[in-house]
């Protein structure tokens, strides 16, 4: 890289504070000149693109070099069926956000299950689906903020409460846990 640009006091960008100057000259301590500091232009060596960027269906922009696949999305609580187009290198949500299209979702880093689908035809990959357990994945439930399309994919949205307690429900068996307000309170007196 050329890190060599000349370099004077009247094109720098970052001088000292005032405040830093006033203490320093009352420390009797002097900075030289030389001590401010430039921003350097920098070339890189290589100029070569990665991938160009052509747009897509609905504004979305994704590399030729990867495939695309048609996900489609019935959403049971709002009665509505979305179509669009997702790289297999992006993930499912964050295409359909970038398309104005409005999923369920609420922690994007697959660890809850607001977001969760069971899917109906196709195949997607989801590596860092920790709110989903193998058990639940091999039943065809995955979770579309961290889901990659692997296939044209076909997917319905899913109750959270129902798939929640799918995955965790052999953990409260014996029903829901009732909220005490003595604890809660001793808890929050601790703080």
């Amino acid at each position: 890289m050329d890190l060599q640009s000349p370099c004077t006091p009247s094109t720098s960008l970052y001088r000292k504070p005032p405040l830093f100057r006033q203490l320093s000259s009352l420390n009797s301590v002097n900075f030289p000149s030389s001590s401010v500091k430039c921003r350097r232009n920098t070339t890189p060596k290589f100029l070569t693109p990665v991938a160009v960027a052509v747009s897509g269906q609905n504004g979305s922009s994704y590399s030729p070099s990867v495939p695309t696949h048609k996900v489609t999305v019935l959403d049971r609580q709002r009665g509505v069926v979305h179509e669009f187009v997702v790289p297999e290198d992006q993930y499912i949500l964050h295409t359909a956000e970038a398309q104005n299209i409005t999923l369920p979702f609420a922690c994007r880093h697959g660890c809850c299950t607001s977001c969760a689908v069971r899917v109906k035809s196709g195949q997607l990959r989801q590596p860092e689906a920790l709110g989903i357990s193998a058990e639940l994945k091999s039943k065809g439930y995955a979770l579309l903020c961290v889901g990659y399309p692997s296939s044209d994919l076909e997917v319905e949205t899913q109750d959270e409460d129902e798939v929640y307690w799918l995955q965790f429900g052999r953990y409260f068996a014996r029903g829901p846990i009732e909220r005490d307000d003595y604890a809660l309170e001793l808890a929050l007196g601790d703080e």
